[in-house]
């Protein structure tokens, strides 16, 4: 009887996995014992009900306002009024609940990558049981095709491993008796027995979905729509406090001063203002799909234009993710074309190893007369470390060429001290490191080394220079060696220092270095935290499947081409081609995306407080509420949401990341309510005093005053020159003139209000055109003292 001691892996404590009986396994009283210890060999269910997800959603500062609204308009009985408002807030619940499913979606992916069945020993015979079912002690044989349903350490036989899933790396490995193998491998060749280590949450699986649940960031989005809604709630609802104390004072009735509060709740909700960053991110996601850039969650089209810091991947991003050989050092009598020569006859051909193709591509292009001819190759044998091929020679005469490990080639040949120092050098530099000896078996000679890199991409130092003009910080983070990393740094322009190898520091900096080399996977999910601790809005590149929590946790997690299903799951953006051209295109049009919603989210301020310091005017200089909630509703709809053709314009995009300033951007929005204030309390003051009209004529002169005003400053404030400095785009035109042409239709039809001479309306929006070449003198000065921009 055979009995093993392993030492536990994480989660498992000393004695779940010693003493196991290789001949027999555990017994099924044991198995009970250790299913009832470590629970079942599955990821927990997280996932939380449709229902209370949906009513999550209507939990928020601007569903309260549209609920309070709601509850108003049903208490005075405006039923038409109160479904509408209802209609806005499904709207914009709907629309969060989309993108909350992505973090979902990701765990659904990790989940169906694990097996369903294993083949177990228990109790002396081999069984087939559920995945699920097993338990840290178990042993399990791994066949050709399977995939390893626990973490485990292999006790016997070979097989080779694919772990791109997991890992993203697309070259199998070699695994044997000792060695660990993880959840979702996939066993590409070979038999093998192995002890499994974790089960459940406690494998490696486990801990990449559990990262996956709970890394979180708060969107842009998410922070400026609560900011904008804490700033307008705390300003207007200091304003609607006054208004209805003076309203008191004047001795209004309850049924006015109910409407009265009702319309300034209404005119304080920025109720388009989510709906208009998702369309505005949903117009940018198809532009970037042109350009080979397909966004996964609209976040992540906001989140590129506030990037500052991008964690690029070395190989496949800035690397060609293809080996080639780089160097090739001959031995004294021999030649570069025929050490590649020989070097290709113990190369397989036609085969997936990386390694021949590069040789044998790199032999092809130096051709030699003399080659020797071929009579046996022996594939790379992992146990020996190298190839082996028989060859004849012009004269006849048989030798046997061998390739493999520098280490292993020396032992079969006269040791060389110049070898040995040429093969340390360009080991020094990250280069793999190949020997080729040749002659008879038992008197070879060492014919030169080869070294093999994954070379960058010629476009690599161009783009890193690109995102540096455009104020993106570039670093490198890398699983290999910091020698590799630093020789590649340095080729695509990134200069600085290399971290030292290690944890990853609470508070690093990304300006304290240019690369992160021997990072493990897990450790880009702490860098990516450190970063955001910073300040800064970090874009984190990945491709396997651990990297998923660092590209969810990541304001801008950017899949690479390669990338598994999983992380491209997690991502917020996946890039169809290699190389960093798509993440240059995605800051493009992120800062295009950003300007859009600048203006719009400026807009919807302006246009909020002066509705609300309206209905103060208004009530001073009348003695009733100049608007009301009927109004209140055709000006949110025709206005708020004609107003998210701004999501269309032509805009001028920074050159630098943008930063959302919400403080400034409220105080520009007060000072240009303000403007635009005096323009609807001087129409007013015309109409009551000059014209002598009555409270329902000036409440539908108010109305058009509002409509037409909040037009001339939409084309005062889209772009931060002279408004006659670019054109509009002809979605805009086109919206405003059907916003113009309903607020006329219904004022001068007396639709909805009373009626009002067509010359009025007329006047009122020739003044509002006045009125926008104003507002724009008063705009550059404003904007340039606040730095909006």
């Amino acid at each position: 009887m055979t009995m093993i001691n392993v030492p536990a892996s994480a989660g498992v404590s000393p004695d779940s996995t010693a003493n196991v009986d290789q001949t027999r396994g555990l017994t099924s009283d044991e198995v009970h014992r250790r299913l009832e210890k470590f629970g079942s060999n599955a990821m927990p269910d997280t996932t939380l009900h449709p229902l209370r997800m949906a009513i999550e959603k209507f939990w928020a500062p601007v569903p309260w306002m549209l609920e309070a609204a709601i509850v108003l308009e049903l208490v005075l009985g405006k039923y038409v009024e109160a479904a509408i408002i209802a209609v806005l807030l499904v709207f914009n619940a709907a629309l969060g609940l989309i993108q909350e499913s992505r973090a979902e979606a990701t765990l659904a992916a990790l989940k169906s990558r694990l097996a369903l069945n294993a083949s177990v020993r228990r109790d002396g015979a081999w069984k087939i049981v559920a995945a699920a079912e097993l338990v840290p002690g178990d042993l399990v044989k791994l066949s050709l095709g399977g995939v390893v349903a626990a973490d485990v350490r292999l006790t016997s036989g070979e097989v080779l491993l694919d772990q791109s899933m997991l890992t993203g790396e697309s070259i199998p490995i070699e695994a044997g008796a000792g060695k660990e193998t993880y959840a979702g491998a996939l066993v590409r060749r070979g038999e093998a027995m192995a002890e499994v280590m974790a089960t459940g949450s406690r494998t490696k699986f486990g801990h990449t979905a559990e990262l996956v649940r709970t890394a979180h960031v708060i969107s842009t989005q998410q922070k400026t729509v609560l900011r904008v809604v804490r700033n307008l709630a705390g300003f207007n609802g200091i304003i609607i406090v006054m208004l209805v104390a003076y309203a008191w004072l004047l001795k209004m009735p309850l049924a006015e001063i109910i409407p009265l509060v009702l319309t300034g709740v209404l005119g304080s909700i920025p109720v388009a203002l989510p709906a208009t960053f998702t369309l505005a991110s949903a117009l940018g996601a198809q532009a970037l799909a042109k350009e080979g850039v397909l966004p996964t969650r609209l976040s992540a089209v906001d989140e590129a234009a506030t990037m500052n810091v991008l964690c690029a991947d070395k190989t496949g991003t800035l690397t060609q993710n293809a080996l080639s050989v780089t160097t090739v050092h001959p031995m004294p009598g021999f030649d570069e074309a025929h050490v590649l020569t020989l070097a290709a006859l113990a190369s397989s051909e036609g085969g997936q190893d990386p390694v021949d193709g590069a040789i044998r591509a790199a032999a092809a292009s130096k051709a030699v007369s003399d080659a020797p001819k071929l009579i046996k190759f022996t594939a790379f044998d992992p146990a020996k470390k190298m190839s082996e091929a028989t060859a004849t020679d012009a004269t006849g005469s048989q030798q046997t060429i061998v390739k493999g490990a520098f280490a292993v080639v020396i032992g079969l040949v006269q040791p060389s001290a110049s070898a040995t120092a040429a093969a340390q050098e360009l080991e020094a530099k990250g280069f793999r490191v190949l020997a080729v000896a040749a002659g008879l078996p038992h008197a070879m000679k060492l014919v030169g080394l080869i070294a093999l890199s994954d070379p960058p991409r010629a476009d690599s130092a161009a783009l890193i220079t690109e995102l540096h003009q455009l104020g993106v910080r570039a670093v490198m983070v890398t699983g290999d060696a910091a020698a590799t990393a630093a020789i590649v740094a340095k080729a695509v322009g990134l200069g600085g220092a290399v971290c030292p190898p290690g944890p990853i520091p609470d508070a690093v900096h990304p300006e304290q270095f240019a690369v992160f080399a021997g990072v493990l996977p897990e450790d880009k999910y702490k860098l990516v935290k450190a970063f955001q601790k910073s300040g800064h809005t970090v874009g984190m590149c990945g491709d396997g499947a651990n990297d998923a929590p660092a590209l969810r946790q990541a304001q801008m997690g950017i899949a690479v081409s390669t990338a598994t299903d999983v992380a491209k799951s997690a991502a917020g953006m996946v890039l169809t081609m290699p190389g960093l051209a798509g993440i240059v295109a995605a800051v493009k049009e992120g800062r295009i995306i950003y300007q859009r919603i600048l203006t719009y989210t400026l807009n919807s301020i302006i246009k909020k407080i002066v509705t609300v310091l309206l209905l103060v005017v208004g009530l001073i200089m009348t003695g009733h509420a100049i608007l009301t909630p009927l109004l209140m509703v055709i000006i949110m709809i025709a206005g708020d949401f004609l107003a998210m053709s701004l999501t269309t314009d032509h805009v001028r995009p920074s050159s630098m990341p943008n930063a959302w300033n919400i403080g400034k951007l409220t105080m520009a929005g007060v000072v240009m309510a303000c403007c635009e204030l005096a323009f609807c309390s001087g129409i007013l003051a015309v109409g009551k005093f000059e014209m002598g009209l009555r409270i329902d004529a000036l409440r539908t002169l108010a109305f058009i005053a509002l409509v037409f005003g909040s037009q001339a400053i939409i084309y005062a404030i889209r772009q931060h020159r002279h408004l006659w400095g670019s054109r509009p785009s002809l979605w805009l035109v086109a919206s405003s003139v059907v916003d113009i042409l309903i607020a006329s239709t219904l004022a001068i039809g007396g639709l909805a209000m009373a009626p009002l001479p067509i010359a009025v309306v007329a006047t009122t929006l020739a003044a509002a055109i006045a009125f926008a070449v104003i507002l724009d003198l008063v705009k550059l000065p404003t904007f340039s003292r606040l730095k909006i921009a």
